[in-house]
């Protein structure tokens, strides 16, 4: 969170009686899209995760946040963890918990965060579930005339491996954001950063062939901005997206485990395979931090050795 001025000393430190939890939770919220730029869909995540907090918070007996001391934000970590969240999930909880009363210090109605003495779960890293490009070719293929939108998936499951972008990103694609001719599109990720990618010749005539054949038929009705629509007029959603990946996944026969973020995955393993370097790789990703990149160098690394393993003689 960047630094903001401390508030005057008159509003430094507020004590109420019963001070509860929920009347600065909207904004907060608020505070965290607009001022600090956080994505809209982390706002919604640390929101459900703060009302579970509260819950809790009055199941548990506190009566104001000025009695919410180290040993009571110690029980809900127990609480989470009695629950079998996984360690990541636990310390989004944390992250969430930690912010609001980071806000709730600057506000000046408290005096100090106690949460901040709290250590997060350490992090196991977990690599990617990747598809090997002959997979993806298949899953790209998935989509067949039997299918009552076939252009859009195909069009649809294109963008996805073609950009790297994430699902929340495709749905938000606007018509004047992709430029086939120029064969790249814009999108606006998370803190509303935008970028540009590159669109390969397989997603350009993707998507060609669903703005010439289909959409029109989609949007008979409706005159919606999104590149993607349903079968309303109306541009897909993340959940739409997420059931029609799944949807052909199980077609191929592949892993349960694939998603949208699958082939994300894959889009980033495969440009490393292919010679990409990792600073332009963070760039196409739309990564803030180069360590969140580099994790793509450890999946590269494990294929490899597993082709080590089965292609030496003494593997």
């Amino acid at each position: 969170m960047p630094p903001r001025k401390r508030p005057p000393a008159d509003r430094q430190f507020r004590p109420t009686a019963a001070l509860t939890p929920s009347q600065y939770l909207e904004p907060f919220l608020k505070y965290q899209e607009t001022e600090i730029g956080m994505a809209h869909n982390t706002v919604l995540a640390y929101g459900s995760d703060l009302r579970q907090f509260f819950t809790w918070f009055e199941d548990y007996g506190v009566v104001g946040l000025h009695d919410v001391d180290l040993k009571v934000l110690t029980s809900y970590l127990g609480h989470l963890h009695e629950r079998n969240l996984s360690s990541t999930t636990v310390a989004r909880h944390l992250v969430a918990i930690k912010m609001f009363f980071r806000y709730l210090l600057l506000e000046g109605v408290l005096r100090e965060s106690v949460a901040d003495l709290l250590s997060s779960p350490k992090l196991w890293q977990h690599l990617p579930h990747v598809l090997s490009p002959d997979m993806v070719n298949q899953l790209l293929a998935a989509p067949i005339g039997a299918d009552r939108y076939m252009l859009r998936d195909r069009a649809l499951l294109a963008l996805l491996y073609a950009t790297g972008c994430r699902a929340s990103e495709v749905v938000n694609l606007k018509l004047r954001d992709v430029h086939l001719d120029e064969a790249y599109c814009r999108c606006v990720g998370k803190g509303n950063k935008e970028r540009l990618v590159s669109l390969n010749p397989i997603a350009c005539h993707a998507i060609a062939s669903y703005l010439e054949h289909e959409r029109p038929l989609l949007t008979s009705r409706s005159n919606p901005e999104e590149l993607l629509v349903s079968r309303s007029g109306r541009g897909l959603t993340r959940i739409m997206v997420w059931n029609l990946v799944k949807k052909y996944a199980r077609r191929i026969g592949t892993s349960a485990k694939v998603s949208p973020h699958t082939l994300r995955h894959s889009f980033a393993t495969h440009m490393l395979a292919g010679g990409a370097e990792i600073r332009a790789l963070q760039e196409l990703l739309g990564h803030a931090s180069i360590a969140t990149t580099q994790i793509y160098t450890h999946v590269e690394h494990t294929r490899l050795k597993a082709v080590h393993r089965k292609c030496h003689p003494r593997g």
